[in-house]
Order: structure tokens, then sequence, then C-alpha cells
């Protein structure tokens, strides 16, 4: 059938994924850093995704179509907020401008921490833009990339998810670093998980 759906220009995505979460019928998706439309029968052709892209990268046509049909199990996880808002994820390789930072809860979470504690995604991801990273594994110094987004954006809140390993201890000094050189009052939560899965301690400033 000839009906209205969305296209969206890979020349102009910078593969922030805004459009996916704006997506409630998990019509699109992020490929290769880009955002693309996966299924034709889960575009509804309404264009909640429009407003959400700022490179004005989804535009409509009209062309032939499976007709569409209702993505239940997507409705269900989106109505639970279990998707992630932004793309990429490591610290390195965010851009201190991603329209996705600014008045947001930011997570900044060491790589391990996700795969440690069980119910990480809920607790910590859920309703906040999240960026990861390893001081050991990088060996560079985040502060400077963090200040830049600290400075850039209005940050609302910070939590920083950190093992109880002492290299770990470089992602909160580059954090709190990057507060004061951004000279901004944004509050930090930091908690520490133990390599057994459990929360150790939660300290805020």
């Amino acid at each position: 059938m000839i009906r209205k759906i969305i296209t969206i220009d890979s020349e102009k995505c910078d593969g922030c994924g805004l459009c996916v979460n704006a997506c409630r019928e998990g019509a699109i998706g992020l490929s290769c850093g880009k955002a693309v439309l996966l299924r034709d029968d889960y575009c509804d052709g309404l264009g909640n995704c429009l407003p959400a892209c700022p490179q004005q990268a989804i535009s409509f046509e009209e062309r032939e179509a499976a007709a569409f049909t209702l993505n239940v199990d997507s409705k269900n996880e989106a109505a639970a907020g279990k998707c992630l808002q932004n793309w990429p994820l490591q610290i390195k390789l965010v851009s201190p401008n991603a329209s996705y930072f600014n008045n947001c809860d930011l997570l900044i979470a060491a790589d391990c921490t996700a795969f440690c504690y069980k119910n990480f995604y809920d607790e910590f991801t859920k309703n906040h833009i999240t960026i990861i990273g390893c001081p050991k594994l990088d060996a560079v110094d985040y502060s400077e990339n963090l200040a830049n987004i600290f400075s850039a954006n209005n940050i609302k809140s910070i939590t920083v998810t950190r093992m109880e390993v002492p290299c770990c201890g470089g992602l909160e000094w580059a954090v709190k670093e990057a507060v004061k050189k951004s000279a901004k009052h944004i509050p930090v939560k930091c908690v520490t998980l133990s390599i057994e899965g459990c929360v150790l301690s939660t300290e805020e400033e």
C-alpha cells in the first residue's frame, strides 16, 4: 500500500539516538552510528520522531510500505523506559555539544559496573543520559572532556558508579575535578559497588 512513512538522511544524522527514544513503536534503531528505519510496518507515519531530531535528518515520504502493525513488545519496553537515550557512550567519543546533555540527569559509569550490578538499568541508567569509561584501560585524563560537557550544558545532577577497586578512583576524581573546572554547582552522587555486586557506599556532594 502507498502511505506516509519516515525517511532518514544518513548524511545529516549524527547518531545521537534521540529519535530512537522518541519512537515508541520501535521502528527506529542505530546501526553503525546512524539512525535507521528498522521496519516499515512499525512506523505509524505520525512523526513523533521528527521534532526529536536536532539535525533535521528525518522527514516524511509517501511510498509503497507494509501496513502499520502495533509493536506490543516495544510499547511495553518504552513504557518501562528501557532504552538508551544517547549514543555514543564512551566518554572519549562523546561531543560536549551534543544536545542530549542539556537539562539532563547524567550518569557517569565505570565500564564494569553495568555487568556487576543486577538492577543497574532500573536503579541508575533509567531516565539518565549515560556515558561510560575506564581510566585504567583508556589511560587518559577524562576531566578535560567532562569539564567541557559540564560547561557547555545545564547538567541537573551527576551520578557516578564505580567499583571498589583502586583504578576506579580515577573516574571519581576526574568527575569532581571537572565540576571544579566548570565553575558550576552540580550535585554529585558517587555509588561504589563491590566485586560481589552489592552497593558498598553512597556519597553525595
